[in-house]
């Protein structure tokens, strides 16, 4: 029974995570206006701005979501709310590929 549970959880993360892989390609062409602020590496030039570069995809798909749900305050997240509730899901996925593969 324990094996079959174990299965079925293995099945199902892998299921999920492949739903959420994004495609870099996509993310590249969609990141320009995000080079303004992040650079266009994905490595910031302005003080306060983060790194996107080489960041955990999953870490940048939960953390422009929760500027999307407004579930991120402080600092400059006005400005990340409003270009994150641009974003579809697609896209957002395909953001974090992208800045997850620059090494």
């Amino acid at each position: 029974m324990n094996k079959v549970a174990i299965g079925m959880m293995l099945g199902i993360s892998l299921i999920s995570g492949s739903a959420m892989a994004g495609d870099a390609e996509a993310g590249k062409a969609k990141a320009a206006v995000c080079a303004a602020c992040h650079g266009a590496d994905g490595m910031a030039t302005i003080p306060g701005y983060p790194h996107l570069k080489g960041q955990s995809e999953q870490y940048l798909v939960s953390s422009l979501k929760a500027y999307k749900n407004k579930e991120r305050t402080g600092g400059l997240a006005a400005v990340m709310q409003a270009q994150a509730a641009m974003l579809s899901d697609a896209d957002i996925a395909n953001l974090a590929a992208f800045y997850s593969s620059l090494k």
